[in-house]
């Protein structure tokens, strides 16, 4: 199981199964939401549990996604995509060891131009 939460701990949660390996996606909008990129791992809906789920805000970003923050942190917590099975969790809200690394990184032709990506990982959206 594994374990997280946002900054002031209002919003944790549980998952109930091993960390698939997160992407890194670096379009824009998951930019200005996280303030850098955003890396995040996909987790079967029944295999997560949020405590706290009242102190979500949920803001939708375009007319299929929303994406869920701390109303009083603001931690950004969760990516949504209406009628899929699954929900990405952002890594860096979870309690260590994940057990878990990068895979790739994605959208990277809209990545900010402060930074390289320089780890040799696969990128994709060029």
């Amino acid at each position: 199981m594994h374990s997280g939460s946002c900054l002031c701990g209002a919003v944790t949660f549980q998952v109930r199964c091993e960390l698939q390996p997160p992407d890194a996606c670096h379009c824009r909008q998951c930019r200005k939401t996280s303030g850098h990129y955003w890396a995040s791992t996909d987790v079967p809906r029944e295999m997560l549990t949020i405590i706290g789920e009242d102190r979500v805000s949920w803001y939708r970003s375009s007319e299929k996604v929303r994406r869920g923050f701390c109303v009083n942190c603001g931690s950004s917590l969760f990516w949504d995509v209406e009628g899929r099975p699954r929900l990405a969790i952002a890594m860096g809200a979870f309690d260590q060891p994940t057990n878990t690394h990068l895979e790739k990184h994605i959208f990277v032709a809209d990545k900010g131009d402060y930074y390289e990506i320089a780890d040799g990982l696969p990128q994709e959206g060029l």
